[in-house]
């Protein structure tokens, strides 16, 4: 369900750390919002370094953007910001001033995943039912 990107200029993440940030994004996400880990996907973009700026001169940011349902508790979705970007931290040794994160959101309605609509924030165990993964 939920779908995070990372990005960040190639050479800045090695192949275990972002194997680390990938399966701390998921226990996270997992915790805090009551989904399966199979479920938290997470990609890797890792452009050119000559195409990655930062206050418009060349940098070397780590950017977090998540997308999840809309409908979980704010207080929530702080955490899980505030959670994702330590641990980016402690996963990758990016300085925590050139680590962003970002959660963004939209009506579950609006994401179809397997065919299927995805379900409201809650009603995820009615909904692997249908599927036969409950």
């Amino acid at each position: 369900m939920p779908v995070y990107t990372c990005t960040a200029a190639q050479g800045t993440l090695t192949r275990e750390s972002k194997a680390a940030l990938a399966a701390e994004i998921t226990r996270i996400h997992a915790a805090i919002n009551h989904v399966p880990p199979a479920y938290v996907n997470v990609i890797f973009a890792e452009p050119p370094a000559e195409d990655v700026f930062a206050g418009g001169v060349p940098g070397t940011p780590l950017i977090i953007t998540g997308w999840a349902r809309r409908g979980h508790p704010q207080e929530g979705t702080t955490r899980l910001a505030l959670e994702l970007s330590a641990a980016a931290v402690r996963s990758t040794g990016v300085e925590e001033s050139h680590v962003m994160v970002v959660i963004q959101d939209s009506p579950a309605r609006s994401a179809v995943e397997g065919g299927q609509v995805l379900p409201e924030p809650g009603e995820e165990r009615e909904w692997l039912a249908r599927r036969g993964e409950a």
